[in-house]
């Protein structure tokens, strides 16, 4: 099923050259705009009383129909293409993060403090007393963001190389919106001992450990055993970003919906990581009635290949997604393309609740049913109520460093799903309004009290 939506994930810069005379700019947009192109930003760059070179954005809805779009300039009479940029590839060109000195090194006393002499009385007292490792290091600011590359988005194992962008953009959003400092650690190791030891020997650098695009059911298993050899928070995104904010997208939209948790039936498709995390912390909100299903069904207790995190969530019902979803209250998918039919949302109870996260095609197109639903949510960002982890982890690993936590528990991920939640007031809510805004500076100090707060009720904050 493709998404036929341009977006700027596909976006490219064509520079052209074209006579100086009315209409010819006219001319090239109307072209560009027969082959579906969405046009942005139009910059002149030279004029001459004979041409004018300008550069033109335009969103596209794949690298075939960018070809396409710039095809269709080039076939323009009088018209010269003199270069195409394809920005998502000029924009990780280098790389998108680096690292820079907090303080100049311009003097030789400089360098004798920061470096060898004075540097080792620096040494010694960490090794006297460990825990000013903390306070004379970048430990308590800083986050490695681990990954296998075993399964990247929903693009699958494509490998530790692959996923190094995926984990750059992580860096940059823990530093944009918390201030952490956060760097990227991409092994070529697909063994669950092997990574396990590999990041407990790495730990002693950072303040916490964030696991990313490790695929299930083995990431349940690194993450168990990495809370019990460390004695930093580790914290699966995957797994509980995803909760947190669909939890705090429930919340608001039940509230919509005069709906309570303990009363409506979730059906869940997916029930990989993110689809048993989030089921989990359902249940630990109030949650009474959840049925997941996977590409075989429903799971019931009537199946013998269920894993042992399935098998927490089994049912006595049996069946197909369609029957799960007769009279079912709220749809939360975690799973992948267009599995979701106008039918099956059409036979959901009154106010249905579609939050269809597949990225970057949801489990149904919003356009489909957005007269038959009270609330539609995805994971994209060009439709209203973006279910985004960056809600999420910036705030947790904010509080759990500030407060020098041990651990980071479902109790925390709980209180930051009410604190995300609780920042709509109500006459900010409404069915394209369930969430604040990523770029909402009050997000991230928010979940960072609740995190903290927790914690220290649960007696885990170690400041």
């Amino acid at each position: 099923m493709a998404d036929l939506t341009p977006n700027s994930s596909f976006s490219l810069t064509i520079r052209i050259q074209l006579p100086n005379r009315s209409g010819m700019l006219a001319t090239v947009t109307q072209a560009i705009a027969q082959v579906g192109g969405n046009l942005g930003q139009i910059d002149l760059i030279h004029q001459t009383h004979k041409v004018t070179t300008r550069e033109i954005t335009i969103d596209a809805t794949s690298t075939e129909h960018a070809e396409q779009i710039v095809q269709a300039v080039k076939e323009l009479n009088h018209i010269k293409v003199i270069d195409v940029y394809d920005r998502t590839f000029n924009l990780h060109r280098g790389g998108k993060i680096s690292i820079e000195n907090k303080l100049p090194l311009k003097t030789q006393a400089d360098l004798a403090m920061a470096y060898t002499p004075g540097v080792g009385r620096i040494c010694n007292a960490i090794a006297d007393e460990p825990q000013d490792v903390y306070s004379l290091t970048i430990k308590s600011n800083t986050v490695a963001i681990v990954t296998d590359g075993s399964a990247v988005l929903g693009l699958g194992n494509l490998g530790a190389e692959a996923a190094l962008p995926v984990m750059e953009g992580k860096a940059m959003l823990f530093k944009e919106f918390a201030g952490i400092d956060a760097f990227p650690i991409c092994l070529a190791n697909q063994d669950t001992d092997t990574i396990i030891e590999t990041v407990k020997n790495i730990a002693p650098v950072f303040g916490g450990i964030n696991l990313e695009d490790i695929s299930a059911p083995r990431c349940f298993d690194i993450e168990a055993k990495l809370r019990q050899v460390l004695d930093i928070p580790v914290f699966h995104d995957d797994q509980h970003g995803t909760a947190i904010v669909s939890l705090a997208a429930l919340i608001n939209s039940l509230k919509l919906v005069k709906k309570s948790l303990e009363e409506v039936r979730i059906v869940i498709n997916g029930a990989g990581a993110a689809g048993i995390a989030i089921a989990r912390l359902l249940r630990q909100a109030g949650a009474k009635m959840i049925w997941m299903c996977d590409s075989k069904g429903i799971l019931s207790t009537k199946r013998t290949d269920l894993t042992s995190q399935k098998q927490e969530f089994a049912v006595e019902s049996s069946g197909t997604l369609a029957g799960a979803m007769v009279g079912a209250d709220v749809f939360l998918g975690v799973s992948v393309p267009g599995v979701l039919t106008p039918e099956m949302v059409h036979s959901m109870a009154r106010d249905p609740i579609v939050m269809a996260m597949a990225n970057p095609i949801p489990e149904i197109q919003p356009e489909l049913v957005l007269d038959d639903v009270a609330v539609m949510a995805t994971g994209r960002s060009d439709y209203p109520n973006q279910i985004n982890n960056v809600l999420a982890f910036p705030g947790v690993f904010r509080g759990a460093l500030d407060c020098r936590a041990s651990v980071i528990t479902s109790t925390m991920y709980l209180e930051a799903a009410k604190a995300i939640a609780s920042l709509m007031s109500t006459t900010d809510l409404d069915a394209e309004h369930i969430i604040p805004s990523v770029f909402d500076q009050r997000v991230v100090t928010a979940v960072s009290a609740a995190v903290q707060q927790a914690a220290r009720n649960e007696g885990v904050a170690r400041r």
